[in-house]
């Protein structure tokens, strides 16, 4: 019984920014402002997809499934990060910890996949556009999108079961904003190989797999822009896959940088390194959602003429 009372943890603590007090303030202003903007931006493009029949094809389709992703992903960690800023209550459940880290790893392996999938959309519209909508037709997006969904939550099912399940021997303070299963692993008090290695195998599915899919559908087409007669074609090509590029820097990016950099052994920077690692998940877990809907409206005349037309159809009261 010694044992398991040593094993088992009911809650965990998440540090945060415990320390720097007015930071936190600063902080809990701008990650407010930055979830409004996420939850209203990600909102009208949502409902812009929806209801507008001009944006009823696969791109908007995709991004449509993005914006919901994004609003799910902030949801499931902002607002008790919100919370423990403003009233420096840290504590956070077993399970409230394993629903945290299940939607975080969930939203980031579909993200992976829907990034994928939309390079593709890109790729047989602009090298292959006389028999787009053919290929692309709303059962085989549906079918992508459910794709992407099921296998983002297969995955993060896995990884969420296999890092919980771990004993902790009473350790239990997370140097984290939210329960992130690289700071949760941290913790435990077991062999953690099979871990490493499943959550290799699942890097090497979600993170490269896209990221070649996305690689060698620039490439072809790139060969079929620069092939083009028209400047205006070319132009307009650039500019459907700008949107695109941008997001899938910005987000593999932040990514790479969290997950694919060496730890420092050093123990004096230790310190350092960790807050600055806080502070870039920060930024993948806030920054990236709310930047999505900004990209792809501020380059795109059809999102734009669409949330105009959406606004002019409200009764004025």
């Amino acid at each position: 019984k010694d044992k398991i009372n040593l094993t088992f943890v009911s809650e965990f603590l998440l540090l945060g920014l415990s320390g720097y007090p007015k930071t936190e303030l600063i902080y809990f202003a701008l990650i407010l402002i930055m979830y409004l903007v996420i939850l209203s931006g990600n909102g009208v493009l949502i409902t812009a997809s929806i209801f507008d029949s001009h944006l009823h094809t696969p791109m908007y389709f995709f991004l449509g499934n993005l914006s919901f992703l994004d609003i799910c992903y902030t949801s499931s960690s902002v607002p008790s990060t919100l919370v423990s800023l403003i009233t420096k209550k840290r504590n956070i459940s077993f399970s409230g910890c394993t629903v945290q880290m299940f939607f975080g790893f969930a939203m980031g392996s579909t993200e992976c996949l829907l990034l994928g999938m939309m390079a593709f959309d890109r790729y047989v519209a602009i090298c292959n556009p006389l028999r787009y909508p053919i290929i692309m037709s709303k059962g085989v997006c549906a079918l992508m999108a459910s794709v992407s969904w099921l296998f983002g939550g297969i995955n993060s099912a896995v990884q969420t079961s296999l890092a919980m399940r771990l004993p902790f021997c009473g350790k239990n303070i997370i140097n984290h904003f939210t329960c992130e299963i690289l700071a949760v692993l941290k913790l435990a008090c077991a062999d953690i190989s099979l871990n490493i290695i499943t959550m290799s195998i699942s890097n090497m599915a979600f993170l490269v797999l896209p990221l070649l899919v996305i690689f060698f559908s620039y490439m072809f087409i790139l060969y079929t822009i620069l092939r083009m007669n028209s400047a205006t074609g070319r132009r307009k090509a650039f500019s459907t896959c700008s949107a695109h590029l941008t997001v899938v820097v910005i987000f593999y990016g932040t990514i790479f940088f969290m997950y694919a950099k060496p730890k420092s052994q050093d123990l004096t920077g230790e310190e350092k390194l960790q807050t600055s690692d806080k502070l870039i998940s920060l930024f993948y877990g806030v920054v990236t959602p709310m930047l999505n809907p900004i990209i792809y409206s501020l380059r795109n005349k059809d999102v734009k003429a669409a949330v105009k037309h959406m606004l002019n159809q409200k009764p004025i009261q």
